[in-house]
């Protein structure tokens, strides 16, 4: 193995993308925490950033489409060619498809499939057969709170949220015995530029109104949900597999 393949003596992560959602957080996250990273999509600026608090960053640009299975492959072999091994690995996807069920088509259900299932199963498909071996490793899968219950105005989003959270479910059940842990967390009512327009938040009484569906009366942040999240991913718990947990403030 020549030296630039040697194995990290820092633990590694893989950020799917760290252009979008909560994606740079989890960047800087990692980076506090002793990490060397291989980020897809990831800015100059973030980069540097990144490499100003002491990590090593490989960035893979152009792979957010991960229902093209071709992206997670390249991610986990930048990741093994750059450091050597995989310890956390974390990704999110899906396109929203509002409607009633009564009013969908199997091409809208084909689409939301795409997205939900699909990118999870390649991401899951490439990154733990990596870590097996291994004997340890962190997976988290960021689904969407409405795997966990109905949800009115987004039937077959909500059906496919839930069939990858079970995904994971089965995933975890699989390679438990080998030390490598799978796990999903899922949110709603977050505070992110897609969230507010799509919503219609980014007028202040809509907002209002859509904070008054919440439990807590307010959105999540991005930099909460990232700590939340590092508890499944910075190695210091490797007790808990198989988990789905919402993050929506008491929605679900």
């Amino acid at each position: 193995m020549s030296k630039e393949t040697q194995s990290s003596p820092r633990p590694v992560a893989i950020v799917a993308d760290g252009h979008f959602y909560v994606g740079p957080e989890l960047c800087r996250q990692f980076a506090q925490r002793g990490f060397n990273l291989v980020v897809g999509n990831a800015s100059d600026e973030l980069a540097s950033e990144l490499r100003g608090l002491g990590a090593e960053v490989e960035i893979v640009p152009q792979v957010q489409d991960l229902s093209d299975p071709q992206n997670s492959d390249l991610l986990v072999e930048r990741a093994l060619t750059k450091f050597g091994k995989i310890d956390s690995a974390v990704m999110f996807s899906g396109q929203i498809v509002t409607g009633r069920f009564v009013n969908s088509s199997l091409e809208d259900l084909r689409s939301v499939l795409v997205g939900c299932v699909e990118a999870p199963y390649n991401f899951m498909k490439a990154v733990v057969p990596k870590m097996t071996p291994q004997g340890q490793g962190q997976v988290l899968v960021i689904t969407s709170a409405s795997a966990a219950r109905p949800t009115p105005g987004a039937p077959l989003y909500s059906a496919a949220r839930a069939g990858a959270s079970m995904l994971v479910k089965n995933v975890a059940d699989e390679v438990a015995r080998t030390g490598v842990q799978v796990n999903a967390v899922g949110t709603n009512f977050m505070d992110f530029p897609a969230f507010l327009k799509a919503s219609g938040a980014t007028d202040p009484e809509v907002r209002a109104k859509i904070e008054s569906q919440v439990p807590m009366r307010r959105l999540g942040t991005m930099s909460e949900f990232a700590a939340f999240c590092m508890a499944f991913l910075d190695g210091s718990s490797r007790f808990t597999t198989g988990q789905f947990v919402a993050y929506a403030g008491g929605w679900a």
